[in-house]
């Protein structure tokens, strides 16, 4: 990342010792659909994007607590031109529930996901950090997939949905040598999905989930084809985050020392869905039991290994360099013509439109949670007549405060009401709520998220003139329905509807939790 930390976390390093607990979720971003594995002692994350690119973002740790994001798997989303906002749009498409792995024979890591129930891709790379490369497609949908390189290094794929069934690769990983159903879940169970794959001192495992409320696990001792029998792990157990959904799908990983962990997520709308740790036994049966408190996944355990703190999650991006760090994704694909990293971050204008949803290049950043708040300043003394050009709360229900160009005038405005249908095309461009006439150039708008889960969480919209002062200038009531799958983002946006031309400068992007409400003194209402 390329935040100029303003914490005080590094300071922690000599510190925290072995025995102090965590807290659940160890992160309180949207990182839904988990797989989790570790290469010698350090441990790698990649999680659903959907419509958001770069896709499939990978994190590192070294205690399964702290984590860190270095990258991507899947550097565009090259699947037809709605995924770049043109002819249509992608949302909740792409990137979800796939898996990867490292592969020591080769020393090459695999990302493997199936993309609109239709085909699956491979990508490899010989660095988690380095550039992907897309290597073949597989005309069989892994749906929810997780890979296994087994002992005598052939490689399968659990995948499916009810039907669970398990792929056999070639020996280069890139194509398929045969699939089999090997398990059809009974309608006692219902839905099965979500699939991870695992071999465990002979025995083969795959771990899947009944959405959104349990837990289930297949054993076959008689190879990775079957037969397999199923027990139980969770269901409908109490969850670590108030309010929040049952812990389910997700991984399993083994620490350095034997010990075993289960990496889970949570249901936590209008945030997302947050992931959560809890250590595993294995039971006299060779199936997994979890560590329970008090019959629910506690809300703390023990760190799993000593801890180590990582570069924090809030604190202030510059943009430095001539690359974005990795913590940030775009809606959809970009116009990479018309933006530039180099010391600062230039959004030119890519798409005349009235709609935001349809607007190329919003820049978006996922957001910490309970509370946080995310603040930019914007230079926009080069913006056009009709740009519009600002900071959002992203979702299927939206509201942004930006700056308008009415004709060389420019208004800072609170914009509400945008929203999608059921089917992710825009029913409504929103409206403006309030706003105020500014001059000098330059303007700070800040917005400050309440996700914590349920109804009526609200966003609370920002400016100001001098980065001290700060004017409110409406409030959105969060949509906290799960349909849209991922939660609410920030996002950084511009687009014009007029004419191109027209440029923002984002001078930086600050976020910090639990969030900049500031004093009274320093806030008032326009």
């Amino acid at each position: 990342m390329k935040f100029a930390i303003l914490t005080f976390c590094s300071s922690l390093l000599g510190v925290l010792t072995l025995g102090e607990q965590f807290s659940n979720p160890v992160l309180w971003e949207d990182l839904a659909d988990n797989d989790v594995f570790r290469v010698d002692d350090v441990y790698y994350y990649t999680a659903s994007t959907m419509h958001y690119s770069p896709g499939a973002p990978i994190l590192q740790s070294y205690d399964l607590v702290n984590w860190e994001y270095i990258g991507h798997a899947v550097p565009n989303l090259p699947w037809g031109n709605k995924y770049n906002l043109q002819g249509g749009n992608a949302y909740v498409k792409g990137i979800f529930a796939s898996t990867m792995r490292y592969r020591a024979s080769n020393k090459q890591f695999y990302w493997i996901g199936c993309i609109e129930y239709s085909r699956t891709y491979v990508y490899t790379s010989t660095s988690v950090t380095n550039t992907w490369t897309p290597r073949s497609e597989i005309n069989t949908c892994y749906y929810d997939c997780g890979l296994l390189i087994d002992d005598d290094d052939t490689m399968y794929v659990a995948y499916g949905n009810t039907q669970i069934s398990v792929a056999q690769l070639s020996v280069d990983g890139l194509s398929q040598v045969k699939t089999q159903v090997v398990y059809n879940t009974p309608s006692s169970i219902g839905t099965l999905e979500g699939s991870r794959m695992y071999k465990i001192k002979g025995v083969y495992y795959i771990f899947s989930t009944k959405p959104a409320n349990g837990q289930y696990v297949l054993q076959s001792s008689s190879g990775p084809f079957g037969p397999y029998t199923i027990k139980e792990l969770l269901l409908n157990i109490g969850s670590p985050i108030p309010s929040g959904g049952v812990p389910h799908q997700g991984s399993l990983v083994e620490t350095q020392n034997g010990t075993w962990y289960y990496m889970a997520f949570v249901d936590s709308y209008p945030g997302g869905r947050m992931p959560v740790l809890a250590p595993i036994t294995w039971g006299s049966d060779g199936f997994p039991v979890i560590t329970l408190v008090s019959g629910a996944w506690g809300s703390s355990y023990n760190y799993p290994l000593a801890p180590r703190v990582l570069e924090s999650h809030t604190g202030t991006d510059l943009f430095q360099g001539t690359s974005l760090g990795p913590q940030w994704e775009w809606n959809h694909n970009p116009d990479t013509t018309k933006f530039t990293v180099n010391n600062g971050l230039i959004l030119s204008a890519a798409t005349v439109t009235s709609d935001l949803y349809s607007a190329r290049n919003t820049l978006t950043h996922r957001i910490i949670g309970p509370t946080s708040s995310g603040t930019i300043i914007l230079d926009y003394s080069k913006m056009k007549d009709g740009d519009r050009a600002g900071f959002v709360l992203l979702r299927d229900t939206s509201a942004w405060i930006g700056l308008v160009n009415n004709g060389g005038t420019f208004r800072v405005s609170m914009w509400s009401g945008l929203t999608m249908s059921s089917t992710w095309a825009t029913a409504s461009t929103g409206a403006e709520v309030k706003g105020v006439t500014i001059s000098g150039g330059k303007v700070w708008l800040r917005i400050y998220a309440d996700i914590h889960v349920g109804t009526g969480k609200q966003g609370t919209f920002y400016y100001s003139t001098d980065g001290s002062a700060f004017t409110a200038l409406g409030s959105l009531t969060l949509n906290s329905a799960w349909n849209f799958f991922l939660g609410y983002r920030y996002g950084i946006f511009n687009f014009a509807t007029k004419t191109l031309g027209g440029s923002v400068a984002v001078i930086s992007f600050t976020m910090d939790s639990p969030g900049s409400t500031t004093t009274e003194s320093t806030i008032t209402q326009s």
